[in-house]
């Protein structure tokens, strides 16, 4: 019932963006038709998060969500908060400390292509310092995303490509799919 409640605002949402983008006059129609419609209430939606998701899974974090991190003042979003100590996965591009590294122990996860190599670097909620559990190691491939799973931890690092406001234990660095 609640996967196909959740299906139904998806297409409806879809459909009105479309029928916006065609003519005004098109999603007037449509969102009159839509207020027939029941909406999923924040307590179904939650449910169905519960049964998709165990606290071992990796939560999926964006860089936007990194961002909300006042590095002058340590001040950050509740949802950041919730995800300290715990597995996250990142997408971004490798920078590692080591010039000409094919694999590293310690590189720096940054949004963009070619962050932090001859420009400024971003600020340092932007940059996210790993350093690989245990040994491993992961190959560095700085023009290809990678996703990067690991222990997420507010923690301010330095290094020579600039200053971060995470560390991350690495567990993991796979290309981005």
């Amino acid at each position: 019932m609640k996967e196909s409640l959740l299906k139904n605002v998806v297409v409806a949402a879809t459909c009105a963006v479309i029928a916006l983008a065609v003519s005004p006059a098109a999603f007037m129609d449509l969102q009159a038709g839509l207020v027939l419609m029941p909406l999923p209430t924040a307590s179904d939606l939650e449910i169905e998060h519960k049964v998709v998701s165990s606290s071992d899974d990796p939560v999926e974090l964006s860089w936007r969500a990194l961002a909300a991190l006042d590095y002058r003042t340590g001040e950050m979003s509740d949802q950041l908060r919730d995800l300290v100590g715990k597995p996250v996965k990142i997408p971004g591009f490798t920078v590692p400390l080591e010039d000409f590294a094919s694999a590293a122990t310690e590189f720096l996860l940054v949004p963009f292509v070619g962050a932090c190599v001859h420009t400024p670097p971003p600020p340092p909620n932007q940059l996210v310092y790993v350093k690989m559990d245990e040994g491993r190691r992961a190959m560095m491939d700085g023009w290809n995303p990678v996703w990067l799973e690991g222990i997420l931890h507010v923690e301010d690092v330095n290094s020579v490509y600039g200053s971060s406001s995470y560390r991350v234990v690495g567990m993991s660095v796979t290309p981005y799919s």
